[in-house]
């Protein structure tokens, strides 16, 4: 029995990254914003898939609460194998990054870096602390974005956290390699969700001119497959890799 934990779940991408976990045979910590009574179909439909389902309402930007929060996994449902860090925030407001306020610079470091970074470590350490059955398989999986290497410039705020985030993703998994934790990172390119939403008539413009070489929108489904093979040990021999989840969008092409 395998338990994943996974950030901003109650829609989207996390929401995807939870159906395809619990569908692969994982119980599910789902941390995320929402009140639970804001994700009623959705809960349902996880809990309809048989495994164990704990929902906990916390911000990850509030890093005081990251210990209390793995032990409380832990009571719950038992030692975490799977940490999928989807959490994330995009800019207050997309525009010119010389009109960038600290605000919206201030919320999106909190949020997607320095949340997702103390909340790895505080699971770092209670796996390390764990003694895992010789047949485990843990895993450390970080939702980025192809815009950690692709410029955004109306989004500044967003890429630089995201391409921190890549950064901090190679250095977890160098330092629990040792461990048998494997550490990945996830670059999802134009996917439909609440978050891109503000763009869809520029995306929609952008990927019938070729710009996503599959030629369609990514879903979230598309994501929380890729992040249930990884979890479930689909690339046994491999971390510290990236995988981009985007249709072809990372190709460049001349």
């Amino acid at each position: 029995m395998s338990i994943a934990l996974v950030t901003g779940g109650g829609r989207g991408i996390g929401l995807a990254s939870a159906v395809a976990l619990a569908q692969a045979g994982f119980d599910l910590a789902i941390v995320s914003l929402e009140a639970e009574t804001e994700i009623g179909p959705s809960w349902r439909h996880l809990r309809a898939l048989g495994r164990r389902v704990v929902y906990i309402a916390q911000d990850v930007a509030k890093i005081e609460g990251h210990d209390t929060l793995v032990a409380e996994v832990h009571a719950r449902l038992g030692p975490i194998d799977c940490l999928v860090n989807n959490a994330g925030v995009s800019s207050l407001e997309r525009g010119d990054l010389l009109d960038l306020t600290p605000a919206s610079f201030d919320r999106c470091v909190d949020v997607n870096l320095r949340g997702t970074f103390f909340l790895t470590q505080a699971v770092a350490r209670a796996m390390l602390r764990a003694l895992p059955p010789a047949a485990s398989y843990r895993s450390i999986i970080t939702v980025t974005s192809a815009n950690a290497d692709i410029v955004g410039v109306n989004r500044a705020d967003y890429c630089i956290t995201k391409a921190a985030l890549s950064m901090a993703s190679k250095l977890f998994a160098a330092r629990l390699a040792a461990a048998g934790i494997h550490v990945f990172e996830l670059r999802p390119g134009i996917i439909r969700t609440d978050m891109t939403a503000p763009a869809r008539d520029k995306y929609d413009r952008f990927i019938e001119a070729d710009g996503v070489p599959l030629r369609r929108w990514g879903e979230p489904g598309d994501v929380g497959k890729a992040v249930a093979t990884l979890a479930a040990g689909g690339l046994p021999f491999a971390t510290g890799e990236v995988l981009n989840v985007g249709g072809g969008l990372h190709l460049h092409r001349v």
